[in-house]
Protein backbone atom coordinates (compact mmCIF):
# COMPACT_ATOMS: atom_id res chain seq x y z
CA UNK A 1 0.00 0.00 0.00
CA UNK A 2 1.22 3.59 -1.10
CA UNK A 3 1.44 6.41 1.47
CA UNK A 4 0.27 9.42 0.06
CA UNK A 5 2.93 11.85 -1.18
CA UNK A 6 1.07 15.14 -0.27
CA UNK A 7 -0.94 14.57 3.21
CA UNK A 8 -4.33 16.82 3.35
CA UNK A 9 -2.76 19.70 4.83
CA UNK A 10 -4.37 21.04 8.30
CA UNK A 11 -5.76 24.47 7.07
CA UNK A 12 -6.75 25.94 4.00
CA UNK A 13 -3.96 27.32 1.67
CA UNK A 14 -4.64 30.20 -0.42
CA UNK A 15 -4.58 29.44 -4.41
CA UNK A 16 -3.71 32.58 -5.82
CA UNK A 17 -2.39 32.98 -9.05
CA UNK A 18 0.44 34.89 -10.01
CA UNK A 19 1.24 33.80 -13.72
CA UNK A 20 -1.26 34.45 -16.50
CA UNK A 21 -2.47 32.00 -18.22
CA UNK A 22 -1.50 31.49 -21.84
CA UNK A 23 -4.29 29.38 -23.09
CA UNK A 24 -6.00 26.55 -22.11
CA UNK A 25 -3.53 23.12 -21.67
CA UNK A 26 -4.27 19.92 -23.39
CA UNK A 27 -2.56 16.64 -23.12
CA UNK A 28 0.47 17.69 -24.56
CA UNK A 29 0.81 21.66 -23.01
CA UNK A 30 -0.11 25.03 -25.23
CA UNK A 31 2.14 24.50 -27.93
CA UNK A 32 1.41 28.03 -28.52
CA UNK A 33 5.32 28.59 -29.36
CA UNK A 34 7.81 28.54 -32.55
CA UNK A 35 10.42 26.11 -32.75
CA UNK A 36 14.09 25.86 -34.04
CA UNK A 37 15.62 22.85 -35.62
CA UNK A 38 19.00 22.55 -33.69
CA UNK A 39 21.07 19.73 -34.51
CA UNK A 40 17.30 17.60 -35.24
CA UNK A 41 15.80 18.64 -31.98
CA UNK A 42 12.83 21.16 -31.93
CA UNK A 43 13.65 23.49 -29.08
CA UNK A 44 10.81 26.56 -28.77
CA UNK A 45 11.63 29.79 -28.80
CA UNK A 46 10.23 31.34 -25.72
CA UNK A 47 11.40 33.57 -22.87
CA UNK A 48 11.44 32.60 -19.30
CA UNK A 49 7.66 34.37 -18.77
CA UNK A 50 6.12 32.46 -21.51
CA UNK A 51 7.65 28.89 -20.63
CA UNK A 52 6.63 29.35 -17.27
CA UNK A 53 3.40 30.33 -17.87
CA UNK A 54 3.08 26.70 -20.23
CA UNK A 55 3.68 25.16 -16.88
CA UNK A 56 1.26 26.80 -15.07
CA UNK A 57 -1.35 26.61 -17.63
CA UNK A 58 -1.03 22.30 -17.65
CA UNK A 59 -1.49 23.17 -13.79
CA UNK A 60 -4.23 24.95 -13.64
CA UNK A 61 -6.10 23.58 -16.01
CA UNK A 62 -5.13 19.37 -15.92
CA UNK A 63 -3.58 19.00 -18.63
CA UNK A 64 0.28 17.36 -19.27
CA UNK A 65 3.43 19.05 -20.49
CA UNK A 66 6.46 16.92 -20.62
CA UNK A 67 9.68 19.71 -20.30
CA UNK A 68 13.05 19.09 -21.37
CA UNK A 69 16.24 21.32 -21.03
CA UNK A 70 18.57 21.02 -24.11
CA UNK A 71 22.10 21.70 -24.03
CA UNK A 72 24.91 20.71 -26.90
CA UNK A 73 24.99 17.17 -25.01
CA UNK A 74 21.56 16.73 -25.73
CA UNK A 75 21.56 17.29 -29.49
CA UNK A 76 24.41 15.29 -29.77
CA UNK A 77 22.87 12.40 -27.98
CA UNK A 78 19.83 12.33 -29.72
CA UNK A 79 21.53 12.72 -33.16
CA UNK A 80 22.19 8.64 -32.64
CA UNK A 81 19.11 8.11 -31.24
CA UNK A 82 15.99 8.26 -33.64
CA UNK A 83 13.47 6.71 -31.12
CA UNK A 84 14.68 9.57 -28.70
CA UNK A 85 14.40 12.68 -31.11
CA UNK A 86 11.01 11.18 -31.97
CA UNK A 87 10.21 11.47 -28.01
CA UNK A 88 11.15 15.03 -27.76
CA UNK A 89 9.16 15.94 -30.70
CA UNK A 90 6.03 16.10 -28.18
CA UNK A 91 8.21 17.97 -25.65
CA UNK A 92 8.36 21.29 -24.42
CA UNK A 93 12.43 21.73 -24.99
CA UNK A 94 14.10 25.01 -23.52
CA UNK A 95 17.15 26.12 -24.76
CA UNK A 96 19.82 25.71 -22.40
CA UNK A 97 23.40 26.72 -22.39
CA UNK A 98 25.86 28.83 -24.87
CA UNK A 99 26.12 25.85 -27.54
CA UNK A 100 22.44 26.14 -28.42
CA UNK A 101 22.56 29.54 -28.89
CA UNK A 102 25.49 29.77 -30.95
CA UNK A 103 23.73 27.00 -33.33
CA UNK A 104 20.56 29.26 -33.48
CA UNK A 105 22.55 32.48 -34.57
CA UNK A 106 24.33 30.53 -36.92
CA UNK A 107 21.04 28.35 -38.41
CA UNK A 108 18.49 31.40 -37.54
CA UNK A 109 20.62 34.55 -37.29
CA UNK A 110 19.30 35.00 -33.63
CA UNK A 111 19.99 33.53 -30.03
CA UNK A 112 17.40 32.33 -28.52
CA UNK A 113 15.16 34.66 -26.17
CA UNK A 114 16.46 33.50 -23.06
CA UNK A 115 19.43 31.04 -21.14
CA UNK A 116 16.65 28.33 -19.56
CA UNK A 117 19.03 26.16 -17.65
CA UNK A 118 16.93 23.84 -15.52
CA UNK A 119 19.25 24.99 -12.02
CA UNK A 120 18.20 28.57 -12.69
CA UNK A 121 14.55 28.33 -13.99
CA UNK A 122 13.33 26.12 -11.28
CA UNK A 123 14.15 28.43 -8.09
CA UNK A 124 12.75 31.38 -10.50
CA UNK A 125 9.67 29.13 -11.45
CA UNK A 126 8.88 28.22 -7.52
CA UNK A 127 9.41 32.01 -6.08
CA UNK A 128 7.10 33.04 -9.02
CA UNK A 129 4.57 30.73 -8.69
CA UNK A 130 1.87 32.00 -5.64
CA UNK A 131 -0.30 29.49 -6.03
CA UNK A 132 0.55 26.37 -3.71
CA UNK A 133 2.44 23.46 -5.77
CA UNK A 134 2.78 19.99 -4.78
CA UNK A 135 6.30 19.16 -6.07
CA UNK A 136 7.44 15.25 -6.28
CA UNK A 137 11.05 14.28 -6.54
CA UNK A 138 12.65 11.43 -8.30
CA UNK A 139 16.06 10.50 -9.30
CA UNK A 140 19.31 11.08 -7.89
CA UNK A 141 21.41 9.45 -5.23
CA UNK A 142 20.01 7.92 -1.93
CA UNK A 143 20.38 10.57 0.64
CA UNK A 144 20.79 13.35 -1.92
CA UNK A 145 17.21 13.85 -3.21
CA UNK A 146 16.23 13.82 0.51
CA UNK A 147 18.31 17.04 1.28
CA UNK A 148 17.14 18.79 -1.90
CA UNK A 149 13.85 18.18 -0.52
CA UNK A 150 14.51 19.32 2.51
CA UNK A 151 15.82 22.86 0.92
CA UNK A 152 13.32 22.90 -1.21
CA UNK A 153 10.84 23.32 1.87
CA UNK A 154 12.80 25.65 3.36
CA UNK A 155 13.25 27.95 0.26
CA UNK A 156 9.71 27.81 -1.07
CA UNK A 157 7.47 27.26 2.03
CA UNK A 158 4.54 27.51 0.00
CA UNK A 159 5.04 24.66 -2.02
CA UNK A 160 4.85 20.79 -0.79
CA UNK A 161 7.63 18.60 -2.10
CA UNK A 162 7.83 15.22 -1.71
CA UNK A 163 10.47 12.47 -2.70
CA UNK A 164 9.39 9.89 -4.86
CA UNK A 165 12.64 7.62 -4.77
CA UNK A 166 15.93 8.09 -5.32
CA UNK A 167 16.94 7.22 -8.67
CA UNK A 168 18.56 3.69 -7.92
CA UNK A 169 15.14 1.68 -7.44
CA UNK A 170 14.98 -1.35 -8.92
CA UNK A 171 13.35 -2.10 -11.83
CA UNK A 172 9.99 -4.05 -10.30
CA UNK A 173 9.49 -1.08 -8.27
CA UNK A 174 8.67 1.23 -10.70
CA UNK A 175 5.49 0.25 -11.58
CA UNK A 176 4.53 0.73 -7.76
CA UNK A 177 5.94 4.37 -8.13
CA UNK A 178 3.80 5.07 -10.98
CA UNK A 179 1.04 3.90 -9.15
CA UNK A 180 1.79 6.55 -6.04
CA UNK A 181 2.38 9.50 -8.48
CA UNK A 182 -1.68 8.62 -10.06
CA UNK A 183 -3.13 8.35 -6.42
CA UNK A 184 -1.40 11.99 -5.56
CA UNK A 185 -1.09 13.42 -8.80
CA UNK A 186 1.46 15.98 -8.27
CA UNK A 187 1.69 19.55 -10.46
CA UNK A 188 5.28 19.42 -10.94
CA UNK A 189 7.26 16.24 -11.26
CA UNK A 190 11.09 16.73 -11.34
CA UNK A 191 13.33 13.58 -12.31
CA UNK A 192 16.84 13.74 -12.16
CA UNK A 193 18.07 10.77 -13.73
CA UNK A 194 20.62 12.84 -16.29
CA UNK A 195 20.23 12.82 -19.77
CA UNK A 196 19.17 11.26 -22.21
CA UNK A 197 17.75 8.43 -19.09
CA UNK A 198 15.18 10.97 -17.83
CA UNK A 199 13.76 12.37 -20.71
CA UNK A 200 13.28 8.41 -22.21
CA UNK A 201 11.81 7.58 -19.06
CA UNK A 202 9.57 10.91 -18.73
CA UNK A 203 8.33 9.83 -22.68
CA UNK A 204 8.02 6.06 -21.94
CA UNK A 205 6.39 6.03 -18.29
CA UNK A 206 4.99 9.10 -17.55
CA UNK A 207 1.18 10.43 -18.65
CA UNK A 208 -1.53 13.04 -17.75
CA UNK A 209 -2.74 11.02 -14.88
CA UNK A 210 0.98 10.81 -13.61
CA UNK A 211 1.75 14.51 -13.11
CA UNK A 212 0.55 17.69 -14.47
CA UNK A 213 4.69 18.62 -15.49
CA UNK A 214 7.26 16.00 -15.99
CA UNK A 215 10.74 17.88 -16.27
CA UNK A 216 14.30 16.10 -16.72
CA UNK A 217 16.20 18.27 -14.63
CA UNK A 218 19.64 16.88 -14.44
CA UNK A 219 21.75 17.75 -11.31
CA UNK A 220 19.14 20.27 -10.23
CA UNK A 221 19.07 17.79 -6.85
CA UNK A 222 22.67 17.96 -6.52
CA UNK A 223 23.28 21.83 -6.50
CA UNK A 224 19.74 22.24 -4.23
CA UNK A 225 21.56 19.48 -1.63
CA UNK A 226 25.06 21.25 -1.59
CA UNK A 227 26.96 18.33 -3.63
CA UNK A 228 27.95 20.23 -6.32
CA UNK A 229 29.00 24.15 -6.57
CA UNK A 230 27.50 26.52 -8.83
CA UNK A 231 30.07 28.52 -10.83
CA UNK A 232 30.27 32.15 -9.52
CA UNK A 233 27.65 34.61 -10.76
CA UNK A 234 30.61 35.89 -13.13
CA UNK A 235 31.43 32.81 -14.80
CA UNK A 236 27.35 32.21 -15.13
CA UNK A 237 26.44 35.79 -16.93
CA UNK A 238 29.30 35.26 -19.46
CA UNK A 239 27.76 31.73 -19.60
CA UNK A 240 30.89 29.84 -19.10
CA UNK A 241 29.52 27.72 -16.27
CA UNK A 242 30.28 24.66 -18.51
CA UNK A 243 34.43 25.27 -18.15
CA UNK A 244 33.94 25.74 -14.46
CA UNK A 245 31.91 22.27 -14.19
CA UNK A 246 34.63 20.57 -16.31
CA UNK A 247 37.45 22.14 -13.71
CA UNK A 248 35.55 20.89 -11.05
CA UNK A 249 34.56 17.47 -12.37
CA UNK A 250 37.26 16.73 -15.13
CA UNK A 251 36.66 12.81 -15.06
CA UNK A 252 32.76 12.17 -15.35
CA UNK A 253 32.26 15.63 -18.12
CA UNK A 254 35.72 15.65 -20.18
CA UNK A 255 34.02 13.34 -23.15
CA UNK A 256 31.05 15.64 -22.66
CA UNK A 257 32.65 19.37 -23.23
CA UNK A 258 36.48 18.32 -24.57
CA UNK A 259 34.93 15.74 -27.14
CA UNK A 260 31.09 17.12 -27.54
CA UNK A 261 31.09 20.76 -27.99
CA UNK A 262 33.38 20.03 -30.93
CA UNK A 263 30.91 17.48 -32.40
CA UNK A 264 28.21 19.56 -31.68
CA UNK A 265 29.67 22.42 -33.55
CA UNK A 266 30.22 20.36 -36.36
CA UNK A 267 27.18 19.02 -36.37
CA UNK A 268 25.53 22.09 -36.49
CA UNK A 269 27.90 23.37 -39.14
CA UNK A 270 26.99 20.62 -41.75
CA UNK A 271 23.36 21.44 -40.98
CA UNK A 272 23.82 25.17 -42.02
CA UNK A 273 25.63 24.14 -44.79
CA UNK A 274 22.99 21.62 -46.01
CA UNK A 275 20.11 24.19 -45.35
CA UNK A 276 18.41 22.27 -43.33
CA UNK A 277 16.59 24.57 -41.07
Amino acid sequence: MNLPLFPQPKTPVSAAISIPLTSDADDCGCQGYAKRDIGGVGIAVVDRAAAMAELHAAIVSGGHVKLAFCNANLVNVASGDAALRRSLSTFLVLADGIGVDLGSRLLYGAPFPDNLNGTDFFPAFFAAEARPLKVALLGGRPGVVERAAEQMRRRYPRHRFAVVSHGYYAPEEEARLLDGLEADRPDLLLVAMGNPLQERFIARALRARHCAVAAGVGALFDFFAGEVPRAPEAVRKVRLEWIYRLWREPGRLWRRYVLGNPAFLMRVTRQYLAGAR
